[in-house]
């Protein structure tokens, strides 16, 4: 059985690997655009991302899940101790509009936790990842065609995150194409709340990670994820100090649900937990 660091590796290289796919497809600008049932955009991007990060961290022998795979039924998943949690290309309506706001998802789960997570921005060239043990880290500035050869090397280059600063002005992370209502109230709330705050719109995951780093100080979510959205930027944020929690029963943020519909939830910062 290999040790977690190994498979963060195996899940950080499948990434890098999986975003080279992304970005030739999204040179090309030939996307080939679907739209599933549920009237959400699907492009040759998603599914040549999911059939090489499936087909690398195959070798693990952990059961594989992503929101482009096979959807096994919750009587069969419910045995899984542990499971791969994948969205190949997270914020595909961002990858249509091109403004280069979307990501790999790749998340490791425990018995419904998230234990390690790597979320990849490949137009940004950064990537995040995390690991209970060892915490979350950051790379910026990822070389073409980059991978690591071994954990070693993978953190000579990576930097440790945390979520605690010294705030000047608060800060609220927003969907940049996902705003409910609910979401616009909540944010006057904390607004009137906190005082003068700033809003900042991102796309995909990214909006849990600037909270990890501690570039924001709150991403409430009352709107309708999946749990492929989340699981890796969870990951992300909660080794780096902050709380994912639930909005309405202030409970944590779990997974291999039989519905896989995320319930709305908050990720704050250390500072505001």
């Amino acid at each position: 059985m290999k040790e977690s660091k190994d498979l963060l590796l195996d899940a950080v290289n499948a990434s890098l690997r999986a975003g080279e796919k992304i970005l030739d497809v999204y040179n090309s600008e030939d996307y080939e655009v679907q739209f599933k049932e549920d009237r959400s955009p699907l492009t040759l991007a998603d599914r040549k991302a999911d059939n090489l990060i499936n087909e690398m961290l195959s070798v693990s022998g952990i059961p594989y899940f992503s929101e482009e795979g096979i959807k096994t039924p919750f009587e069969e998943r419910t045995g899984w101790e542990r499971y791969w949690l994948v969205d190949p290309l997270d914020g595909t309506k961002e990858f249509i509009k091109r403004n280069g706001e979307f990501t790999v998802n790749i998340a490791l789960i425990e018995n419904q936790i998230p234990v390690t997570g790597v979320v990849f921005v490949p137009v940004l060239k950064q990537l995040y990842f995390a690991e209970k043990k060892t915490g979350s880290y950051k790379i910026e500035n990822v070389l073409e065609k980059e991978i690591f050869p071994s954990f070693d090397k993978l953190m000579v280059r990576a930097k440790k995150i945390k979520s605690n600063r010294v705030v000047e002005k608060f800060r609220i992370v927003g969907s940049r194409s996902h705003l409910s209502p609910e979401t616009n109230d909540y944010f006057k709330k904390l607004q009137q709340q906190y005082g003068e705050a700033e809003i900042v719109t991102k796309g995909s995951s990214l909006k849990i990670c600037l909270v990890a780093e501690g570039k924001a100080d709150i991403y409430p979510r009352l709107g309708p994820t999946m749990e492929w959205d989340t699981a890796a930027g969870h990951a992300i944020a909660l080794y780096a100090g902050c709380s994912v929690l639930q909005f309405d029963s202030g409970d944590p943020l779990i997974y291999n649900k039989p519905d896989l519909l995320n319930p709305w939830f908050v990720v704050r910062s250390y500072a505001f937990r």
